[in-house]
């Protein structure tokens, strides 16, 4: 059995095609679960709504508990960690990350930097080691692969693009994953969404037939998968905030 983690970052509640005024990046993220749950009903999905309830951000208190270790930690620490240990837990639990992120300003919205922000934890998902000569930063996350589904405004973002040197979403997500030693990121984007028209039509069936092939190629390299001793009985998990 997998366990995936599905996250919507949209501001936009809705889906694109569905709702008035809905998101395309929440389109893409129901499109792939839909079809990842309809070949694998068995997996467990865990969702959560970062764009209806975005995480806290870093605050000082955040910076000092984090950075305790956590046998000198006092319990107000725990608390202000409280929020970041339940999103680091569902990192964990999970194979597969389903990420859906628009991109709102060339980057990411500050509701996923925020959760950027909590699941990078020393401790928890890397460690730093200033004795090793070869490496002082050690990721924990490997094994998981990481999905990331986007929409932009206008055209041209894709690598080799005319505007790729001002896309810094992708980067940015693939830098902070692979820090953690998530380093398997496949990506599919909707452009177009300002132009609308069949440039956006095209660019949303596009889109969904590289999630189909997508969905496809996973499934034929990871027939099974981890945490099957962890199993239970959820399918869909909607966390706190969802």
């Amino acid at each position: 059995m997998a366990r995936l983690l599905y996250l919507d970052a949209s501001a936009r509640p809705g889906r694109a095609g569905t709702h008035e005024h809905g998101s395309l990046t929440r389109r893409l993220t129901h499109h792939f679960i839909s079809r990842w749950r309809a070949a694998r009903p068995e997996d467990q999905v865990i969702y959560r709504d970062l764009g209806e309830t975005p995480p806290d951000p870093v605050s000082g208190e955040w910076i000092h508990a984090a950075f305790t270790s956590e046998e000198r930690r006092e319990e107000w620490m725990n608390e202000v960690l409280t929020e970041s240990d339940r999103l680091v837990d569902e990192l964990v639990s999970a194979d597969i990350l389903v990420l859906g992120v628009p991109m709102y300003n060339f980057n990411v919205p500050s509701a996923f930097k925020a959760w950027i922000d909590n699941i990078v934890r020393v401790g928890r998902t890397f460690d730093f080691d200033p004795s090793n000569t070869q490496e002082h930063y050690i990721p924990l996350m490997t094994g998981r692969r990481a999905i990331v589904l986007s929409s932009r405004g206008g055209v041209g973002f894709e690598p080799g693009g005319e505007l790729a040197h001002m896309n810094h979403l992708e980067p940015s997500i693939r830098t902070a994953l692979g820090f953690i030693g998530i380093t398997e990121l496949h990506q599919v984007a909707i452009e177009g969404q300002e132009i609308g028209g069949e440039v956006l039509a095209t660019s949303i069936r596009e889109a969904e037939n590289k999630i189909d092939r997508l969905v496809e190629g996973l499934l034929a390299q990871q027939p099974e998968v981890l945490h099957s001793e962890k199993a239970d009985d959820s399918r869909l998990m909607a966390t706190e905030g969802a």
